[in-house]
């Protein structure tokens, strides 16, 4: 049986969701946050030496990496379903199986990264010369790649229904976290109607709901 690394608030919940579509057995080990630091428990490294989740074991074999992931599951048990079925599909499923990690997640990983900073604890001699560091950074770089980046996806979901096509595929799940955590903490829901409208549709989705009900607290939902 496949089993299931999973850190709660994390984004391999989308790993559940996707073993859910595919109404694949699977046994679930729950790792807790530390409640200081926020990081994944150091028992994950026993798993994998980075210990990040989510992580996969199938037939002794520990898989980790999102993408690289859902690609095992998708040739090992997917049995063709959550796949595009036409050439420009296929292609599209791949581009967005890889943009999330690739090129959309190290965009937000670093908006957060300076909003903490903005935010933290430190002298108030230097908060100012920290604000006004993170304030240059976002004008030069986090704030017009991050309109480049959600203007590209906003444009593409008003495409079609999903990101490859008509139907749903692996590329809406890998895409989801990201789209969820943008529209959660920069307001990019509101102000990006097709994004608001898949993150919706998402959301809605049986195999979804069963997946937050298993997989506990998860902030994005």
């Amino acid at each position: 049986m496949l089993k299931v690394h999973h850190l709660e608030n994390s984004r391999s919940q989308r790993l559940l969701w996707l073993l859910e579509e595919l109404s694949l057995e699977y046994e679930l080990q729950l790792y807790r946050r530390d409640p200081k630091t926020q990081l994944a428990p150091p028992e994950m490294r026993k798993i994998h030496p980075l210990g990040k989740s989510p992580l996969l074991e199938d037939d002794g074999v520990v898989y980790a990496e999102t993408g690289a992931i859902i690609e095992h599951v998708l040739e090992k048990h997917g049995q063709g379903r959550l796949q595009a079925t036409d050439e420009e599909g296929r292609r599209r499923q791949r581009f967005w199986l890889h943009y999330a990690e690739g090129s959309l997640m190290p965009l937000l990983l670093l908006k957060l990264i300076f909003t903490k900073i903005e935010s933290g604890p430190m002298p108030f001699f230097i908060k100012p010369i920290a604000k006004g560091i993170v304030q240059k950074v976002d004008a030069a770089f986090t704030g017009p790649q991050s309109k480049l980046h959600f203007d590209f996806v906003e444009a593409e979901l008003g495409r079609s229904t999903w990101l490859a096509g008509a139907e749903l595929t692996a590329a809406d799940i890998q895409m989801s976290f990201p789209l969820e955590a943008a529209a959660s903490r920069f307001g990019h829901g509101g102000q990006y109607p097709n994004i608001r409208a898949f993150v919706e549709r998402v959301h809605a989705r049986e195999a979804y709901k069963r997946a937050l009900e298993r997989g506990g607290p998860y902030a994005y939902a």
